[in-house]
């Protein structure tokens, strides 16, 4: 913003500093050689009334120190004015004529850059009309093709209609014979694809029903089914004669609530002869109440005090025992350090049994199969050695602890301190958690490799060599079926079919067929894989 200034004379014959309002900033950058003018005719008036200042003061001095006639003093202040004004003009001037050089500058190089300007601008305009131009002839070059093949494309879809009726003409059939039958054949095609999809689906969708329910169903059988309890969860005591039976009930059944009281199991006292029972889902109190009752029958003396006196001693046998089992399973799989803790729950494994089979055993054994899979695969030989040997450790409090016995075990495995890929490979071992690690799947093969190997269960001959005749015969009864041959103890059934009587997708639906019927007409622990092999063999005899 500039602010013009203006001087006017007064009556006094002094000039006045009159301001004008401001102008705009659009004003004020016209500047030209006017403005120059102004500024100096503005400067010029302010230079003569400091001139005539200075002049009265010089008078005001001289009349101070001399005094002089008045004449005198106003022709010398007269001449002194002259000259302090001729000498402002001609400062003023000067300065008038700096202020214009720098301002004429200063508008010659703003005409420079305008012209520069302008001449860019002109540029630009050109390169846009060139610009134009070349979108113009590419419109055109576009349309021309498109032109040519609309032309192409017509001349295209003639020759192939020519086509077509000399194809129906040679082939004495028109196209729509010729769509049907190629439908016919897509759908032929389509049917087929969604067999094998729904085929896949199916076999897909039956593996993990099998997974859970196997996993479910093994839970419950070991925990609650009747066989398995029976076997499980009930010893019998040898007594020499039924007047013993007496002695253990005692008078108004003192001596028989006062052993189960002390003991925590339910005495079966019934007509078996020369037998007792001791029940109980804890197989460590069972084998302290059976010790404990054998010491009773063999001293012959019992009463309430007795009985305090002989669990006490079986108690204190047991722990004993199951540190000893624990150390010596330690010892046997080559295990140092181990909190004494899970020592401890290693050995009360001794007295746990799954489907016939010991526990502990199966530790040591799952131990030495993990230890032998990992160094032929070439990684942490103790990791995951000792991680199946911890991987049931859950079924030592599986009958106080409700859930998963791999949950379980991995949650007291992390408890005592032990290291995260061991807990995860427990917790793994049974799928309830994904596996994410070599020694996670390698603790799966030797629990399956130790449970499923022969003899590893137990179970009745009869019954076993009647489940695999059974399982051929199911086998054998279906149409093209040549031979059958059950395999690992009856976890796997081969099917050798005549390959000239069924194609692959046929002998597929014959696994199904099979698999489906074992299902529902027999029962078998675990599961059982079908596999059907057609081979054709072309043979000839060169003479």
């Amino acid at each position: 913003m500039i602010t013009y200034v203006e001087c006017v004379p007064n009556p006094h014959g002094f000039g006045t500093l009159v301001s004008q309002a401001p102008r705009s900033r659009s004003e004020s950058v016209t500047w030209n050689e006017d403005i120059v003018d102004q500024v100096a005719n503005l400067l010029i008036p302010g230079v003569v009334i400091a001139a005539v200042f200075m002049a009265g003061l010089i008078i005001g001095r001289k009349l101070v120190r001399q005094p002089q006639a008045p004449e005198e003093i106003l022709s010398d202040a007269r001449i002194e004015a002259q000259r302090i004004l001729a000498r402002a003009e001609e400062e003023a001037r000067a300065k008038a004529d700096t202020y214009r050089d720098r301002e004429e500058a200063t508008l010659e190089h703003r005409k420079v850059e305008i012209d520069s300007h302008e001449e860019r601008m002109n540029q630009r305009a050109a390169t846009l009309e060139q610009r134009g131009k070349n979108l113009a002839q590419r419109e055109e070059l576009v349309i021309e093709r498109e032109r040519a093949a609309s032309e192409a494309a017509a001349e295209a879809a003639r020759m192939a209609e020519d086509a077509r009726l000399e194809l129906e003409a040679l082939a004495g059939f028109d196209s729509r014979a010729a769509k049907a039958e190629l439908l016919e054949k897509v759908e032929d095609e389509a049917r087929r694809d969604a067999m094998v999809l729904v085929r896949d689906m199916e076999s897909k969708a039956r593996e993990e029903a099998e997974r859970r329910s196997r996993r479910i169903l093994a839970t419950a059988i070991q925990r609650v089914a009747s066989d398995v309890v029976t076997e499980t969860s009930v010893s019998a005591v040898m007594i020499p004669s039924e007047d013993m039976k007496g002695r253990i009930i005692g008078r108004d059944g003192r001596n028989i609530r006062s052993f189960e009281s002390v003991t925590g199991v339910d005495l079966i006292v019934d007509d078996t002869p020369d037998s007792v029972s001791v029940s109980t889902f804890d197989p460590v109190r069972r084998e302290i109440a059976r010790l404990t009752l054998e010491r009773l029958v063999e001293d012959g003396r019992i009463h309430p005090t007795s009985i305090e006196e002989a669990y006490a001693k079986a108690r204190d046998e047991v722990e004993q025992s199951i540190r000893d089992a624990g150390e010596w399973a330690m010892l046997e799989v080559g295990i140092n350090r181990l909190h004494p803790e899970l020592t401890t729950l290693v050995g009360r494994l001794r007295y746990r049994t799954s489907y016939g089979q010991n526990v502990l055993n199966h530790l040591v054994e799952s131990a030495h199969i993990g230890g032998m899979l990992a160094a032929e695969l070439g990684i942490d030989e103790a990791e995951a050695k000792r991680a199946a040997f911890l991987h049931d450790i859950g079924k030592a409090v599986s009958h106080e602890v409700g859930g998963s016995h791999a949950l379980i075990g991995a949650e007291i495995a992390r408890r005592f301190g032990e290291d995260a890929a061991i807990v995860h490979a427990i917790e793994a071992h049974h799928n309830e958690v994904e596996p994410r690690t070599l020694t996670a799947v390698i603790v799966q093969a030797a629990d399956a490799v130790s449970a499923a190997r022969p003899g590893a269960r137990r179970e009745a001959l009869d019954s076993y060599v009647r489940r695999l005749e059974r399982l051929e015969d199911i086998a054998r009864n279906f149409d093209g079926v040549e031979k059958v041959y059950a395999l690992q103890a009856g976890r796997e059934v081969r099917v050798v079919v005549d390959p000239g009587s069924m194609d692959d997708l046929a002998s597929k639906d014959l696994a199904r067929s099979i698999a489906r019927k074992l299902e529902s007409d027999l029962q078998y622990p675990g599961q059982i894989e079908v596999t059907v092999i057609r081979e054709y063999r072309a043979k000839e005899i060169a003479r």
